[in-house]
């Protein structure tokens, strides 16, 4: 299992548009894949927990991936949530 700290560069976050992006992403991985905030964690294959996370712009998430292509799934979703997307 990996475990990474990440500081989330969206602008506006996590809000519907790239939530359905992040669980699009992470959907194309066969590792589970979990994304944590403040003491809640939510199935990153599922758009209504992540949106219940509720993550701004400037939060710092952890994101955890276990499986057989967990390190392709780290690297691809951090990358996502670190670029600015306009």
């Amino acid at each position: 299992m990996l475990i990474k700290r990440i500081m989330v560069q969206l602008p506006g976050g996590l809000q519907a548009r790239y939530t359905a992006l992040f669980v699009h992403k992470a959907f194309s991985f066969k590792s589970n894949i979990l994304l944590a905030k403040d003491g809640k964690s939510a199935n990153a294959k599922c758009i209504m927990k992540v949106m219940e996370l509720a993550v701004k712009e400037g939060d710092e998430i952890t994101l955890l991936t276990g499986g057989i292509d967990e390190h392709a799934a780290v690297r691809t979703l951090e990358e996502f949530l670190l670029t600015k997307h306009r």
